[in-house]
């Protein structure tokens, strides 16, 4: 593994544990070269999955986009790692269950809001800014309020 402060390509594994849902193992390594410690996450890849866009076009998807994504939401919020982490597993998990190799962007979406939505309002709030595109600030009172009702 390549370590992402110096480059030098040896890393010594110093610690390796599951995910809380067995789906991943957690790999904690330090480069020989500059000391330097970071972390690792090992998947099981059951299968290359294409997102197709709102315009029709196909990319593969790509699971640190995914979890980019939410950790944009999620930013400055007290939300652990380890339940970032279980959330993309968990719309990956589901992703692969459906059973279809091409998955629309909008379902990839849905799954990120019903996810944020268990775990922190504003994330999902900022989520769905973008994600559904709001343009003026009666767009946020709208879905603050269908938010607030929903209770």
């Amino acid at each position: 593994m390549k370590c992402p402060f110096c480059g030098c390509t040896d890393s010594q594994v110093k610690d390796s544990r599951p995910s809380e849902d067995y789906s991943s193992i957690r790999r904690r390594r330090q480069c020989p070269q500059c000391g330097g410690r970071f972390t690792t996450f090992e998947y099981i890849q059951s299968r290359d999955l294409i997102v197709v866009k709102k315009n029709d076009i196909r990319v593969p998807f790509e699971r640190e986009k995914l979890q980019r994504s939410i950790l944009l939401a999620l930013r400055k919020r007290s939300v652990d790692a380890d339940k970032v982490e279980q959330m993309v597993n968990s719309i990956i998990s589901r992703l692969e269950k459906c059973g279809e190799s091409e998955i629309q962007s909008s379902y990839i979406g849905e799954l990120v809001m019903e996810a944020l939505l268990g775990v922190d309002k504003v994330a999902y709030v900022r989520y769905a800014s973008v994600y559904k595109n709001f343009n003026s600030m009666e767009d946020f009172k709208e879905f603050a309020a269908r938010l607030t009702e929903e209770k």
